[in-house]
């Protein structure tokens, strides 16, 4: 289990409304289903009965609708991430260690729960939870930008915009995982881990 599912498995044993289990169910199954065939083609029906809820009768006890569902997924997903990453920060004390740690959970929870990830990387979030902040302006990638800054201040990453930095390094990783998660490239994330990371750091590290 990833980092980011203990801490989204923690999450869940804290809250203590009745009917939390439905709740967290309709979730996981709402997060398959998105993942898998879109969020504009999976239906309410199609959700309850994943969950194993007679009806969508039962949906709406939880969530006034399906959009609702979606943006209740995207910040549980940026909460644990957000854990993660501090974990990370703490655990580490240079930035190539920090980005390391961050470039190995990604490519770990592509493999493990690349449900998760489909639904960060390959969804069009914007299209059906418009109001969400955007992955850049989240809370756990505002952690990953400072430590773009930092890398630059202490002269491991060459001096250049830390926007910039941070769009070349995770334009490599990002567009790797997508590939995996689309198929492109059939065999597991971990595969193409230690190539991504060298073209990732080769574009940014200071020579």
């Amino acid at each position: 289990m990833t980092a980011v599912n203990k801490n989204m498995e923690q999450k869940k044993e804290e809250d203590t409304p009745v009917n939390t289990e439905a709740k967290d169910d309709i979730l996981l199954a709402a997060l398959k289903l998105f993942s898998q065939k879109g969020f504009f083609n999976t239906s309410l029906t199609e959700i309850a009965h994943a969950s194993g809820l007679k009806n969508t009768s039962a949906v709406y006890l939880h969530f006034k609708n399906k959009q609702a569902i979606a943006s209740q997924l995207y910040t549980n997903i940026l909460d644990s991430l957000n854990i993660s990453i501090d974990d990370i920060r703490r655990k580490n004390q240079k930035s190539s260690a920090q980005l390391r740690g961050i470039v190995d959970l990604l490519f770990q929870l592509t493999d493990d729960a690349p449900d998760i990830m489909r639904f960060l990387l390959v969804l069009k979030l914007d299209e059906f939870i418009p109001e969400a902040m955007s992955l850049q302006q989240s809370p756990p990638f505002v952690k990953v930008h400072k430590i773009f800054q930092s890398g630059i201040k202490a002269g491991e990453i060459r001096n250049i915009d830390s926007m910039l930095a941070n769009a070349y390094f995770f334009g490599v990783i990002n567009n790797t995982l997508r590939l995996v998660l689309l198929g492109t490239l059939d065999k597991a994330a971990d595969t193409y881990q230690s190539q991504a990371w060298l073209a990732a750091w080769n574009m940014i590290v200071k020579k």
